[in-house]
């Protein structure tokens, strides 16, 4: 391997993202039965599938001769970049973009043993079966035409890598603001439920029993607050009192921030603009386990825009 030069590896690298992106567009596409452009970044390129050939066959070189060795490698250094990419994705974007959590024997749902066992063929396979081919096509190019080439695929997948980066990190921002919003109406309707509960402490206190239950969604939510206030309104309309009096200024300042919430609700989902939006339609097995229900309605808000 240490005939190759730095062109030499950026090529094969390129390469083995375009077969990795041909790889799973095709598999995703056929189980949903519609063309799906798979991975993170726009262009037929996944840097994932390049990374780990290319991991692959260094890892396996001293061992070429040794098919055993050849996969016991291949299983230990795809399983920790892997695990490294996931861990490192997850943390930066708080988005995970592969979950294996659903599999048996898998450790934290960033890798697992059937997974690991695959990329151990998937290198014998690689190492002794793909590699040579493209090694003898890449290697019989003219020096000036794959220069040129590696130059121009590496200018359009560094901004296209920029791009996706970017969009993936406002995305964050945007769960990040959501789940905020979530947090200040559940503080809402804490507060809502202690005014209520004056006058009506046993009907509350059953709500409250069954909402406790399980985590409300944000657009439940929404629509339990909104049907708080109209209740509150009847409530001073019928039963006017002194402690009524006395919270209206409240309530009214509540009413308030609810409207600026549910104004806020609709901006986040508009900032979803082409690369977001074809980011989480093209992944369909993304989630995020700190933003779960904000992520869902994001995803929810997709389909309704692919729909239309």
């Amino acid at each position: 391997m240490f005939h190759y030069n730095m062109v030499h590896w950026l090529f094969f690298f390129y390469t083995y993202c375009f077969l990795g992106w041909c790889f799973e567009s095709t598999y995703v596409s056929i189980c949903t039965r519609k063309f799906v452009n798979r991975g993170f970044m726009r262009g037929p390129f996944l840097p994932i599938y390049g990374s780990g050939a290319i991991m692959m066959y260094i890892v396996s070189a001293p061992f070429q001769d040794n098919i055993v060795l050849t996969y016991l490698a291949g299983c230990v250094g795809a399983t920790a970049l892997e695990y490294i990419t996931g861990v490192f994705m997850d943390s930066l974007f708080h988005i995970r973009y592969w979950d294996y959590s659903h599999k048996k024997l898998n450790y934290k749902g960033h890798i697992c043993l059937s997974s690991t066992l695959t990329w151990g063929f998937f290198t014998i396979m690689m190492t002794r079966v793909i590699h040579r081919p493209i090694e003898q096509f890449v290697m019989g190019i003219p020096n000036n035409i794959l220069n040129y080439g590696t130059f121009f695929l590496t200018i359009y997948i560094v901004a296209d890598f920029a791009l996706s980066f970017k969009a993936a990190l406002d995305l964050r921002d945007i769960l990040a603001r959501m789940q905020r919003v979530k947090e200040e109406m559940e503080r809402m309707q804490k507060r809502l439920d202690v005014i209520t509960a004056f006058n009506n402490a046993e009907k509350v206190q059953k709500q409250q029993e069954r909402e406790h239950e399980y985590e409300l969604r944000i657009s439940d939510l929404a629509e339990g607050l909104g049907q708080r206030f109209n209740s509150l309104k009847e409530m001073i309309q019928r039963t006017p009192g002194a402690y009524m009096d006395s919270v209206k200024e409240e309530i009214a300042d509540l009413r308030a921030r609810y409207n600026l919430y549910m104004e806020n609700r609709r901006n986040y989902k508009e900032m979803l603009d082409f690369y977001k939006w074809d980011m989480i339609r093209n992944n369909p097995a993304m989630n995020s386990d700190k933003y779960k229900d904000s992520f869902e309605e994001l995803k929810g808000a997709v389909e309704k825009k692919k729909d239309k």
